[in-house]
């Protein structure tokens, strides 16, 4: 192959290098500079702070710190919610504008290494253990919250003792007295866990846009957490309760309810409803009753409200922040998922999964690494399920596409609906049948940057339908190659390991020769196919079974997915985080200023119930009413898109006409490609070394989408190489695309 030719086919045309190729000015890229350097500061002071809590010389800073403006319009509640929950608000809001200036930015735009080098975030280190696979990022991280959980413990246990020993108790009031105040000290601990619990699981939050991480992974970082902060909680409860218990007065413990102090019955409530979403949140229970885990995990409100109850509004405000975030995050999702969605065509495919074409609007952003919440009303109201997203944002403005297996009850109810609705069209011999599905969607969520354009060499590994994300990701480059986009993918390995032949068709439902027919002058794509419970082809001889395409019903486009969403516009989803900010703010000002503060307000449980309520008015007062301006911004945009957008029915027959496969065409583009092996799994150590000895000394990004087994193999296989790795081989950078709830 020519470099010469490829190089030139990646260039710019002028008229995209103002879509494609925005470079920031220099004072864009002074001040995202100077917003880096002030997060990060803030981060490691928050951090440095939580660390020397338990400390005493830290103690008596803090305790003169309130004291001092205890008598200010906010109180001590406003100086702990600005010491423990203001930094993280703060870096929200610099994170907004962060991303305001960085704009659209392409991944491809910054420079790379001219040699490979390894990445933290893309280096396995544990690949079997029991929370999966761990990149070398990822430990630092569980070190780090291993290593103050395990110091602040140690520091509290001996301060104790100090505290014990002062009192002269005989050993039972001495070993109760000592229960208590570990009990005590727990919960000063969960507390700060409890400050990033919430984070990850806001799906569209500024702060995973921020650092890039996904909510697919960063739900991984929920679980590791609430694993955590659940255990802390239960040993905070239980040393309490052994210590009521020694000294005889249990059930009055439990059942007091204080106004000045703890409110022991709220608490209990809120570890009750703790621990049941925590035992059924456990692998075990989730992977065999998701339906219990889901509805079960809505606790979270008991947990959340009764928790301030328990504590009141000064200490609850430690870990306010990120549950305020969260709050954000979940009315924009309520209120995104409120509009239907038109389906646009719904095809059965041979191998029984089905594909969805979704009408969304053309402003509406998202990468080839994107996926969607669905919910079809007619099968449930409750229901949301995770789906990648198998199109390319370039394929077409209006509609984006999603491949739907068969694997449970209510995808199998999906697959019924559909088959009725396709027999009714036989029946009625009409083309367009009544719709008879509604869809509602939350998201596109997924990367910020798009860092598979970022590899020259690309292995895509794949379990099942795990390759519907790598259809999006091929149709995204070819693309790019055909209208001459920035893209620096050259050579690209598709492995593909499925159960039977069946699934072949799902692989033929991206077409490659009618994207880009010159592709194999520009680009180098292999398929290798695993077929690892069939023998041998069947009747067809090997050749691919012809994908036959049914579409089902088509609708105009009049209602597309809602681009309010966290991940859409910059400027709306910041002004919505900072006018509920402030909003926040305001309400609690007011409430101290013309109630608490004038009727001297005293009740920790009632102060820490108004802070919640403020909470949740700032959001749907001032927040909702950007959500409102929002909406209405949306609708004007959708209809001048409408009028440049002539003929809903040309609108449609396009996209049938690019959905509808030709058969031979499709059977021997994908044929000439697709290599098959049957009776056997893929070795990946072999097709690694085979690749490092004909690609050389380079990067190489490996992504996994597949089963968990499926990812721990491959990144063994990829640690392995790193270790046993020569001076002219490639590095593996592991990626793993798997959403594992």
């Amino acid at each position: 192959m020519d470099e010469h030719s490829i190089h030139d086919s990646l260039l710019l045309r002028p008229e995209d290098v103002s879509d494609y190729a925005k470079k920031s000015p220099a004072w864009a890229s002074l001040v995202k500079s100077i917003l880096r350097s002030l997060m990060w500061g803030i981060f490691v002071a928050w951090v440095t702070i939580i660390f020397i809590y338990p400390c005493d010389f830290y103690t008596k800073l803090n305790t003169k710190f309130l004291l001092s403006i205890e008598r200010t319009l906010f109180g001590i509640t406003g100086a702990v919610f600005l010491l423990y929950s203001g930094p993280i608000i703060v870096i929200a809001i610099l994170a907004i504008l962060y991303l305001i200036i960085r704009g659209d930015e392409e991944l491809q735009e910054k420079k790379t290494s001219k040699s490979p080098r390894y990445r933290l975030w893309t280096f396995p280190i544990i690949v079997d253990g029991p929370i999966s696979v761990i990149t070398a990022s990822e430990l630092i991280g569980i070190s780090l919250f291993s290593a103050y959980v395990v110091w602040a413990s140690s520091v509290y246990l001996l301060k104790n003792f100090h505290i014990v020993l002062s009192y002269q108790l005989a050993f039972k009031e001495a070993s109760i007295k000592m229960l208590e105040l570990m009990g005590l000290r727990f919960g000063a601990i969960g507390m700060f866990c409890m400050s990033f619990l919430f984070i990850p699981i806001s799906r569209g939050s500024v702060l995973l846009r921020l650092i890039d991480i996904p909510f697919e992974h960063a739900t991984r970082y929920h679980v590791w957490l609430g694993h955590l902060t659940m255990l802390i909680f239960t040993l905070h409860g239980l040393l309490y309760i052994v210590g009521w218990a020694l000294d005889g007065r249990l059930l009055e413990e439990i059942l007091q309810w204080k106004n000045i102090g703890i409110a022991n019955l709220a608490g209990v409530i809120s570890l009750l409803a703790g621990l049941l979403m925590w035992v059924t949140s456990l692998h075990p229970v989730r992977r065999q009753y998701f339906e219990l885990f889901f509805y079960t995990h809505q606790l979270y409100v008991i947990f959340v409200v009764f928790f301030a109850l328990h504590v009141g509004d000064f200490v609850f405000s430690i870990s306010a922040g990120g549950i305020f975030l969260f709050m954000l995050d979940r009315f924009l999702r309520f209120c995104q998922s409120r509009k239907t969605v038109n389906i646009l065509s719904a095809s059965s495919l041979p191998c029984g999964t089905i594909e969805l074409v979704l009408s969304k609007p053309s402003h509406l952003k998202y990468n080839a690494l994107s996926f969607i919440f669905l919910q079809i009303r007619e099968l449930s109201w409750l229901q949301w399920h995770p789906f990648s997203v198998s199109s390319s944002p370039l394929e077409g403005k209006h509609h984006m596409t999603i491949l739907l297996k068969v694997l449970g009850e209510w995808t199998d109810k999906l697959k019924g609906n559909v088959s009725n609705i396709l027999d009714y069209k036989h029946d009625v011999k009409q083309s367009q049948p009544r719709l008879s599905l509604t869809a509602s969607v939350e998201g596109p969520y997924g990367h910020e940057s798009q860092y598979h354009l970022s590899y020259e060499n690309l292995i895509l590994i794949a379990g099942g339908i795990g390759i519907s994300p790598f259809l999006a990701i091929l149709s995204d480059i070819l693309h790019r190659i055909r209208d001459g986009i920035p893209c620096m993918s050259r050579n690209i390995l598709v492995i593909w390991a499925v159960k039977s032949s069946d699934e072949f068709p799902i692989l033929q439902t991206l077409n490659i020769q009618s994207i880009c027919p010159n592709h194999s002058d520009m680009l180098n794509l292999d398929i290798q196919t695993y077929v690892t419970q069939q023998s041998e082809p069947n009747l067809e001889n090997g050749k691919m079974n012809n994908c036959v395409y049914s579409p089902i019903f088509f609708t105009p486009s009049k209602q597309g997915i809602s681009s309010l969403v966290g991940t859409g516009h910059m400027v709306w989803s910041g002004a919505y985080v900072v006018v509920s900010i402030v909003g926040f703010i305001a309400t609690v000002a007011l409430l101290d200023e013309y109630y608490i503060n004038p009727f001297s307000i005293q009740c920790w449980w009632y102060k820490g119930l108004l802070f919640v309520a403020c909470m949740v008015a700032s959001v749907i007062v001032f927040g909702g009413g950007v959500v409102g301006l929002w909406h209405v911004w949306d609708v004007k945009n959708s209809k001048r898109e409408a009028k440049k957008y002539d003929g809903q029915k040309h609108a449609n027959s396009m996209i049938t006409d690019s959905r509808v496969l030709e058969e031979e065409t499709v059977g021997d583009s994908m044929g000439s490609l697709n290599n098959i092996h049957y009776g056997r799994r893929p070795d990946f150590k072999g097709i690694f070394k085979s690749v490092s000895d004909s690609w050389g000394c380079v990067d190489i990004g490996v992504i996994v989408c597949g089963p968990p087994s499926l990812s721990s193999s491959v990144a063994k296989e990829c640690r392995s190489h790193s270790f046993s790795r020569k001076q002219n081989h490639p590095i593996l950078h592991f990626h793993s695309h798997s959403f594992d709830l």
